[in-house]
């Protein structure tokens, strides 16, 4: 996926909802802070942006997430036409640590040359390292592929996200000692595992 696709995918969720801003949690949120240019392809090859609406409770999420599935998700026109889909998120969709609300990078940034077409909506996404926190709690074969691409190019640091891996609420023991453990345990190349 490419920086323009998923603006264009925030601007399409943020019009069929009706909203001015939707948070973005899946892997696509890289690209609010690094160019497609400047990522693995690893980073950047799922074709869903997995959008989180901004609703007052749960029941308003579920339809929220309803309306954007049905609009621009799988098999959708919106899907045909672009190559691209949104899938919709709850709160319990990523395991992230907290004050990660605090660090979400907005996308776009709100400039005139951020701004490629019309209606606005900005997404807000995660930071690169509550990402990767998110992708090895979620521990599929593609998510610790995508953290170890990012470390592999020096765009995180295992260090950095082991540190932040110890602020993820306490019920998420066992998948936050499965992520540590894999992150210690030789899975990344010897000189991923330093601070560089």
């Amino acid at each position: 996926m490419r920086r323009d696709q998923l603006e264009h995918a925030i601007r399409t969720a943020c019009r069929v909802i009706d909203r001015q801003d939707v948070i973005v949690v899946g892997s696509q949120s890289i690209l609010a802070t690094y160019r497609e240019e400047d990522l693995p392809a690893a980073a950047t090859r799922s074709l869903g942006v997995d959008i989180l609406p901004m609703a007052a409770d749960g029941v308003q999420a579920s339809v929220l997430v309803e309306r954007l599935e049905g609009a621009a998700g799988e098999f959708s026109p919106f899907e045909q036409l672009h190559g691209i889909r949104i899938e919709g998120a709850d709160a319990r969709t990523s395991i992230l640590p907290r004050g990660w609300r605090d660090r979400l990078v907005r996308f776009p940034d709100g400039s005139p040359a951020a701004r490629t077409g019309e209606g606005g909506g900005a997404g807000w996404c995660l930071d690169s390292v509550d990402l990767c926190v998110a992708r090895l709690c979620a521990f599929r074969e593609k998510d610790r592929n995508f953290v170890t691409a990012l470390v592999d190019h020096g765009l995180v640091t295992a260090a950095a996200v082991s540190a932040r891996l110890d602020l993820v609420p306490g019920e998420h023991r066992a998948a936050v000692e499965r992520a540590r453990s894999w992150l210690s345990g030789g899975r990344l190349p010897p000189d991923a595992r330093t601070e560089g």
